[in-house]
């Protein structure tokens, strides 16, 4: 009742739809098949009997659970919230909310709860899952229990984030772009202030506190706190839990107070508009500005067509940049690992690089969508414009508005290059490397909107298979230092995740228009990629590039020669529906 008829509206109709059950039985699935995969890693086909390395097993398995957890809480808290208030918006159902007698706090905490559901469902899923992983031993209950907590605050803290931007900005992928960046800020700044005053100190220990991952690692690693030996052992991550939920409570309470001089848009009343039409008629007559050949990506380049703050979602990007690059310099030259797999100037390129091909796929399937949401793509249809026009003015659009985005990170290879960090050779396949993965980024997003007829759904689909790949790519990476062995055994301890990630990778492309090409693409990227993280570990560039770029590179072809072909198609038009 304290949410309102928003969220007890998502919470009749939710638990009736069949992808419910589907999503909650194939989380628990995903555990199962990880710690599957882990088991095999470990112990291969060996019958363990001994308790303590069973316990050991468990003390992994519950590590590698936790991280993950805590993962797709942040990202899919914080985008399910920013999301469903940006569809409001673009269907231009906002304002037929804020005109009935809901109070400001049932629909800003109706909207943010109802976003949060689905988490919440998916973290009382996981529960016994957890227990299980306690009954091998190496963990605690209440190791079990504050890392459930963790998750829970996390997802609402950034979801009350994803909800304040929401209603604060207009344009989808400022929203989405803002939620991001911001949230990368904020536990970047976290850092900086606790590695400047120090752990130790009363504004290290309480700064810290609103990182979760910090919090999560004190859980995991119970005995690197002690300093006597037989001291006792407590868990408790009590004082992160309160403050990020104190901060999730300041922002409700900042978007609450400020829904009503947000939304609507000064646009929307009719007096905004007289008197902008009457300084229109006032003003001197202006020549019409010279079209391109192609209109749509004129459209996408010399208009703005994203909103007037993208400059300043590059300058967040930028400050972020600056900010790794200060960290490396810092840092010096070290030769230790992070996490055993990657030294410091690989972590930061490859940090930036994923936060580059979030952005890129975000404005790439906002793209779409926002034509779709305002309208305007029916008109488009109509006119003369082919397929060919249109896609390829939609990916030239992208490139172009994310050039920082590609550019950033290769300035930062080529830095490395000149400390001697890489050779000229290497930085080359780097770039190959990371230019296929930015355009296979931006056809995802292309194909996301043309597959699914909901914009959320789109977003979703298309942010959620970038995020799966990189979760992927990371368990991948973690299981493979633990494991230590040949390729051979590797491959055969890794092929049911891969063949998951194959059925899900499927799914996702051939919602609507399935096709020989993206079953391929499908079946053997999750191989490629599997075979360019081993590559990559044994020290090996040449092998890494080739991998990925003939992976990415075909299914990015298996997306577009359809989209360009069949247009009409692949939006769900045929020539007997048009007539």
């Amino acid at each position: 009742m304290f949410a309102g008829p928003l969220f007890s509206r998502e919470s009749l109709i939710l638990p009736r739809q069949f992808r419910h059950y589907l999503m909650r039985s194939g989380y628990v699935a995903a555990f199962f098949i990880l710690m599957y995969t882990a088991g095999q890693v470990a112990f291969g086909w060996q019958q363990v009997r001994n308790i303590g390395d069973v316990a050991r097993f468990g003390s992994l398995v519950f590590q590698v659970f936790s991280l993950v957890q805590l993962s797709l809480v942040l990202f899919f808290a914080l985008l399910f919230s920013a999301g469903r208030v940006a569809q409001e918006k673009d269907g231009r159902t906002l304002i037929l909310l804020l005109m009935t007698d809901m109070r400001d706090r049932e629909l800003v905490l109706g909207k943010l709860s109802a976003s949060l559901l689905v988490v919440g469902v998916l973290l009382a899923t996981s529960i016994p899952v957890f227990v299980m992983v306690h009954m091998l031993g190496g963990v605690g209950l209440d190791q079990v229990g504050w890392s459930l907590a963790v998750c829970a605050a996390t997802g609402l803290a950034a979801g009350s984030w994803g909800s304040l931007v929401a209603f604060w900005r207009e344009k989808t992928f400022q929203t989405l772009a803002i939620a991001v960046l911001g949230t990368v800020l904020f536990l970047g700044c976290v850092e900086a202030v606790v590695a400047f005053s120090g752990d130790s100190s009363a504004v290290g220990y309480w700064v810290g506190l609103l990182n979760p991952y910090r919090a999560l690692s004190e859980i995991l690693a119970p005995l690197s706190g002690l300093s006597v030996i037989g001291e006792v052992v407590r868990v408790s991550a009590g004082p992160s839990v309160a403050a990020l939920v104190a901060v999730a409570v300041l922002l409700n309470v900042v978007t609450i107070a400020r829904l009503r001089k947000w939304n609507p848009t000064p646009m929307v009343f009719d007096n905004t508009k007289a008197k902008e039409d009457k300084e229109a008629a006032a003003a001197p007559a202006k020549t019409s500005r010279p079209i391109w050949r192609n209109p749509v990506i004129w459209r996408e380049i010399r208009t703005r067509g994203y909103g007037r703050k993208i400059f300043a979602v590059k300058l967040a990007y930028l400050a972020i940049a600056a900010a790794a690059v200060f960290w490396l310099v810092g840092a010096g030259k070290s030769d230790e690992l992070i996490l055993g797999m990657i030294s410091p100037a690989g972590f930061a390129f490859v940090s930036l690089g994923l936060l580059s091909l979030i952005l890129i796929n975000a404005q790439a399937v906002t793209a779409f969508t926002s034509e779709r949401d305002a309208q305007t793509l029916e008109l488009l249809l109509v006119t003369d414009i082919t397929a060919r026009e249109f896609v390829y003015g939609k990916l030239g659009g992208i490139l172009y508005n994310t050039k920082e985005l590609l550019l950033i990170p290769l300035a930062l290879a080529g830095y490395f290059v000149v400390t001697g960090g890489l050779t000229a050779e290497e930085f080359t396949y780097v770039a190959i490397a990371f230019v296929v993965l930015v355009v296979f980024t931006s056809m995802l997003g292309l194909h996301a909107g043309l597959s699914y007829d909901s914009s959320r759904s789109s977003i979703v689909v298309s942010l959620g298979t970038m995020f799966f790949l990189f979760i992927g790519i990371f368990i991948f990476m973690m299981l493979l230092v633990e494991a230590r062995s040949s390729f051979l055994l590797q491959f055969q301890s890794f092929v049911a995740f891969i063949g998951v990630g194959s059925i899900g990778l499927w799914a996702a492309l051939t919602h609507k228009n399935p096709s020989p090409a993206l079953t391929l693409a499908s079946a053997v990227l999750p191989f490629l990629t599997f075979y360019a993280i081993t590559e990559f570990l044994l020290g090996s560039s040449l092998g890494v590039c080739v991998a990925l770029s003939a992976a990415y590179a075909f299914a990015t072809a298996a997306m577009l020669i359809p989209a360009v072909s069949d247009f009409d198609v692949a939006i769900g038009r045929t020539s007997v529906e048009q007539g």
